[in-house]
């Protein structure tokens, strides 16, 4: 078995191994002296947290008690293990109860009907915004770090895999790679069998599949999309276990070993998921050049609110690179087809009929993230009414079958997609006293900075202590601004209608052959940037020409509106599509490799990049190797090396690029084998990136929404000119698959 080494190591503090060991001593006593003494112990917690919570405090005393606790704060911070995490939680926890029990009790007494429209709508926001940071707190605060289980006994006496590899649109150029590298997996090739579940019925599919071996599945329908594909293959095959894997994801040799130890050691496992790692940018990494720099996205929620879940037996599956037991599937219906995330509701499904699910967090497959801004936008439409679906058709919080846990963890991940008002809340809720003269907070601007701040200031500090891996400080409010918009209306929709809408596919491989500022997606952001512009100019105004005695008042909303500022141009920088003409990506990789050249030379160097096409090579000094030269590349996997026919098309130094002569089907079989199936290719960069440190990540963020502006500012003139010469602005002719949704 190929050694992989966890990722996310784990080093305990000297506190936590003395609580680890008071923990072993106390589960010796009797169950009925646990329960009891548990139970005493939460009485007092819970009355000593509502006493500090509710406790009256004057201006300088609330000061003088934040000051304190933020301090202790960043001392605690410093201390290793996880015990000071959890300290950092319930303070934090402190700080955001006690700022939101004085906005209940304190700061409504609205009058005009302004005034409550605005104050009522913010609080609404900030109470959302307080529960889900109370439920990531429950979801992140102990990640499982789950190890994964050696194999044992004869390979022979293994269980059966069937890899699933739906398709629908996808280009054969992309799928043949997962096939490919699915055949390599290191398993019993008599008990390792691919199946390509084709809906889109092509010849060339099928033609494909029939020259390197693998079963070709399709149907005479398309119905329930994915979900459909996916069940009517379980009809037709009957292996133990399932592997499915979307067709742009690529696994590697160990997948299968790594994962399936845990179903032979846990007989209730009906599902382990592993990470999405992507081996190419979305249209944020690729449009404020971030990629490998800035966690994405989906970093958290794969880096750690899955090691979360996992603690609480509530790992969602993920529709890709998991392992599913087939007895359990068939038990509650197959994959679920009520919804359009039916990977997060069978989860939900397998969790209700008393089935374990499991994470590892070792990223063992990877694939293409989505090109441009609209499709990107396009697939988390899809996953928000999803979770609106569910929500409103299978409420976690309801019915039968889950601990208190697995509730948390289920409604969290479906309240985070109703984020999108309250975001469009917080983006303009300033404007309300700076524009309209609206009293949102009936209290002294003095009050309100003692309780917010320490609100503030705690949770950024405990998230980025608990995130800062896997996410940085203010991204996540450069990734909701994106998308609060547009997700906004399909999930109110369908807590309205959850049968309204169906499930669009998110294209993948595409080519952006220009530069291009998207505005018809800009165009919120676009809105919110000009509105918040308007609110800055009007509270500068009120700072030199207005009362004295609101200037606090107003310097606070102008503070806050600058913020928002940054959030909003940063958001406007996204929509500046850069050019990308690769449409397989090249996967940067050092490799050792020995090269032969025209004259018989043999030169051992590394590789820089490779993809199925072509390598970037580094040779050692003083060889020189000129454009259209031919030379043989061998590479090599522990004993087994392969060799490869490449052309030169690019040489500077000691770098060089070469494509490969047209390989056959075995030669792409073993390419594949020899780069994208090793091991470690994805795990030695999974979470590799620099630490989050607030004040950075800040800067980054400003910086950003500088660029955002200058790309405005650009994209403006650029049309004006167009409009007044009357020639057609440049456009992208790339089909927007938000019209497809």
């Amino acid at each position: 078995m190929t050694q992989v080494t966890n990722p996310t190591p784990h080093s305990p503090g000297r506190p936590e191994l003395r609580a680890n060991g008071l923990f072993n001593r106390v589960s010796q006593w009797p169950r009925a002296v646990r329960r009891t003494l548990i139970l005493i112990g939460s009485i007092i917690a819970a009355l000593l947290l509502i006493s500090i919570i509710s406790a009256p405090l004057d201006l300088y005393t609330q000061c003088l008690f934040a000051a304190l606790c933020f301090c202790s704060a960043l001392f605690i911070k410093r201390l290793p293990g996880r015990l000071p995490i959890l300290a950092l939680i319930v303070m934090s926890l402190v700080a955001s109860l006690r700022y939101m029990y004085w906005r209940l009790t304190d700061t409504l007494g609205f009058e005009g009907w302004l005034d409550i429209m605005f104050g009522y709508g913010l609080v609404l926001a900030e109470i959302y915004a307080l529960v889900v940071l109370i439920f990531g707190y429950v979801q992140t605060a102990w990640p499982l770090r789950r190890q994964p289980v050696l194999l044992t006994g004869d390979p022979s006496d293994w269980p059966t895999v069937d890899v699933f590899i739906p398709t629908y649109n996808e280009a054969l150029s992309i799928v043949k790679l997962s096939i490919f590298a699915a055949q390599a997996m290191d398993w019993p090739k008599e008990k390792l069998r691919i199946h390509v579940l084709d809906d889109g019925r092509r010849d060339e599919f099928r033609r494909f599949c029939q020259a390197i071996g693998v079963n070709y599945i399709v149907r005479d329908n398309n119905h329930h999309a994915k979900a459909g594909n996916l069940n009517a293959a379980l009809k037709v095959t009957d292996g133990e276990y399932i592997a499915m894997f979307d067709a742009d994801h690529v696994p590697t040799r160990s997948f299968l070993q790594i994962g399936m130890g845990w179903f032979l050691k846990d007989p209730k496992l009906a599902m382990l998921q592993t990470p999405h790692f992507f081996f190419s940018p979305d249209p944020f990494e690729k449009n404020l050049n971030t990629f490998r720099a800035v966690p994405n996205e989906g970093e958290l929620f794969y880096g750690l609110v899955q090691d979360g879940n996992d603690l609480w037996n509530a790992t969602f599956f993920c529709g890709s690179c998991a392992i599913l037991r087939r007895k359990p599937l068939e038990e509650v219906g197959g994959v679920a087809v009520e919804t359009v995330t039916e990977d997060a509701h069978t989860a939900l499904k397998l969790n209700r009929a008393g089935y374990n699910t499991a994470y590892l967090a070792i990223p063992q497959a990877a694939g293409l993230a989505t090109e441009s801004l609209s499709r990107h936008i396009s697939q988390r439409i899809r996953w928000a009414r999803g979770m609106a679906q569910i929500f409103r058709l299978d409420n976690p919080l309801f019915g039968k079958g889950l601990n208190l846990g697995q509730r948390v963890c289920y409604a969290n991940a479906m309240l985070h997609f109703f984020y999108g008002l309250p975001r469009l809340t917080f983006l303009t809720a300033p404007l309300a006293y700076l524009i309209f003269g609206a009293e949102i907070f009936h209290a002294s601007a003095l009050m309100i900075t003692a309780y917010v701040l320490p609100h503030l200031f705690h949770s950024n500090l405990t998230n980025s202590c608990i995130q800062g891996r896997f996410r940085h400080s203010f991204w996540n409010e450069v990734y909701e601004t994106v998308l609060a918009w547009y997700i906004m209306p399909p999930v109110l929709m369908a807590l309205v209608n959850p049968k309204f809408g169906g499930f669009n596919v998110t294209d993948k491989g595409g080519i952006i052959d220009k530069d291009f500022f998207d505005w018809k997606l800009a165009r919120p952001y676009i809105v919110l940037l000009l509105m918040n512009l308007t609110g800055l100019g009007f509270g500068i105004h009120q700072l030199i020409w207005g009362a004295p005695d609101t200037a606090v008042t107003v310097l606070i909303n102008t503070a806050w509106t600058l913020y928002n500022l940054i959030i909003t141009s940063a958001a406007v920088a996204v929509a500046s599509e850069t050019r990308q003409v690769r449409a397989e990506p090249r996967v940067r990789a050092e490799l050792p490799v020995k090269v032969e050249l025209e004259d018989g030379t043999e030169v051992y160097g590394t590789t820089q990049d490779f993809s199925q096409r072509g390598l970037g090579l580094r040779l050692p000094p003083g060889t020189t190797v000129k454009p259209g030269e031919r030379m043989r590349v061998s590479l090599f996997r522990n004993a087994r090396t392969s060799q490869f026919d490449t052309t030169v098309v690019f040489s500077k130094g000691q770098d060089l690029g070469a494509l490969f002569d047209p390989l056959t089907l075995r030669q792409q079989s073993e390419l594949v084998r020899m780069t994208f199936s090793r091991a470690d290719t994805w795990a030695t960069s999974w979470g590799s990136g620099k630490l989050d440190t607030p004040l950075s990540a800040l800067r980054e963020v400003s910086t950003i929404g500088l660029i955002g502006m200058g790309a405005l500012v650009k994209a403006t003139a650029l049309q004006a000119r167009h409009s007044l010469t009357g020639t057609p602005a440049q456009t992208k002719s790339l089909e927007s698959s938000m019209d497809k949704s």
